[in-house]
């Protein structure tokens, strides 16, 4: 070929890489540390605890956690059978009302296909059944008819990440949805302030464009054809202008799953290209300075460093090599270093202030159950796949379309759940009910 023949043959291969979203590879070290902090999740068993994610992120990464990842698939279909089917006594019940709405009942499907299952038998339909009459259900909380006759106007009773999650694992599974189903979530994302919690929501908006995805390429939906691939333009176009200057879509946190859906796309442009090669070393920084703590965003991470996505689900390679997880040696602090973290809330009356002290390094959840135990604070929260949230301070329990939201003073929101967030020294966290 020549000097020049090759040296063109190579401006040629990296034109065309910045073309489409191609994550490079990682080094493997970083993507093992980030797998293990999976492991303490996974001895985790009870009921509250379960989370499918962890299990479809392990089987779609590099990585594997041999008799343990059995162990864990094992585990999560006692539970959802026995909460979905029925058969479950009366304490786990209690659990099961909250346990299964609409995407965590998606993300088991998720699960069941990422072991190369397929949902079949009694059982299997009853599980599609019940998928299918929660997004009838959200269908109806959104609103029934044409856009001009008012429908659209309301919200679903969960989201609609859970509403697209849900249309994502029963499209991978081969099961179709009515026309009228899909037709809200086109909607959404055409009028992108049905996605909104005061800012664009990637995570929502790039769920949404893998449900499509997955129904464009199992030829699903036929006569909503045309919009369904303009709707996946359009997610596209949103996600990259979500884009930070540090390169991360939306946040660190969103861009594991915006990554999933820029890696779907079959058409070559060259903006697509260097967002993601931008995303790629933003992410690079967070993995080397441990960003990621929590469990769901771990999980959605590791299949993009392996070059995979959800969309892989439709027909996932359960043969394929993985690199066996070793657990991290433990590292034990001694330190007895105390931080003061001021906890405030001014959205009641009479407003709340207090100055607590706890260890170096604790979280949030720590400050709020100090504070508790000190006495003149009180708090609810309740579980989720993404950790706790807040659902009452002080008695007062968000109400329909309200959230309390966790704020760094003077007035920064936090990205990160009360169990993740590791206040300093000094800081001031305010906790606001606000309206979404």
């Amino acid at each position: 070929m020549g000097h020049l023949g090759a040296f063109l043959f190579l401006l040629g291969a990296l034109g065309a890489l910045a073309e489409i979203c191609e994550i490079p590879e990682v080094d493997s070290r970083l993507v093992e540390k980030l797998g293990q902090r999976l492991l303490p999740w996974m001895d985790r068993l009870s009921p509250e605890h379960l989370n499918p994610s962890i299990y479809v992120g392990l089987r779609l990464s590099s990585l594997q956690a041999g008799t343990k990842e059995d162990l864990y698939l094992h585990s999560l279909k006692l539970n959802y059978q026995q909460c979905l089917l029925g058969s479950a006594s009366s304490d786990h019940n209690s659990h099961c009302q909250t346990k299964t709405s609409t995407g965590q009942l998606g993300l088991y499907l998720l699960a069941l296909r990422a072991n190369c299952e397929f949902v079949g038998g009694h059982k299997g339909d009853r599980l599609v059944s019940q998928l299918k009459r929660f997004l009838e259900d959200e269908k109806r909380a959104i609103g029934e008819g044409t856009p001009s006759s008012g429908a659209h106007k309301g919200h679903p009773h969960t989201s609609y990440y859970q509403y697209g999650l849900a249309i994502l694992a029963l499209c991978v599974h081969q099961k179709r949805v009515h026309n009228n189903v899909v037709d809200k979530l086109l909607y959404a994302v055409e009028h992108e302030q049905h996605l909104h919690q005061g800012h664009l929501s990637v995570d929502t908006v790039a769920m949404a464009g893998l449900a499509f995805t997955c129904l464009e390429r199992s030829h699903f939906n036929p006569n909503k054809r045309l919009q369904i691939t303009t709707a996946i333009g359009t997610v596209q176009e949103k996600i990259l202008r979500a884009q930070t200057p540090e390169g991360h879509f939306g946040n660190v946190y969103s861009t594991p799953l915006a990554l999933q859906m820029l890696m779907t796309s079959s058409t070559s442009h060259l903006e697509v290209g260097t967002a993601c090669l931008k995303a790629k070393a933003a992410l690079l920084a967070s993995l080397q300075n441990e960003a990621f703590q929590n469990a769901l965003v771990i999980s959605q991470l590791l299949p993009v460093l392996n070059r995979k996505t959800y969309i892989d689900l439709i027909s996932p390679d359960c043969l394929a090599p993985r690199v066996m997880l070793r657990p991290a040696t433990e590292t034990f602090s001694l330190t007895t270093e105390i931080i003061s973290v001021t906890l405030k809330v001014l959205s009641i009356f009479p407003p709340y202030k207090q100055s607590v002290f706890v260890l170096a390094g604790s979280s949030l959840e720590d400050v709020l159950k100090m504070a508790h135990e000190l006495g003149g604070f009180t708090y609810e929260t309740q579980a989720s796949l993404s950790g706790p949230y807040l659902t009452s301070v002080m008695g007062n329990a968000a109400g329909e379309r309200e959230f309390w939201q966790l704020l760094r003073d003077p007035d920064t929101p936090l990205l990160q759940g009360i169990a993740d967030y590791r206040p300093k020294d000094g800081e001031t966290i305010e906790l606001r009910l606000v309206r979404w």
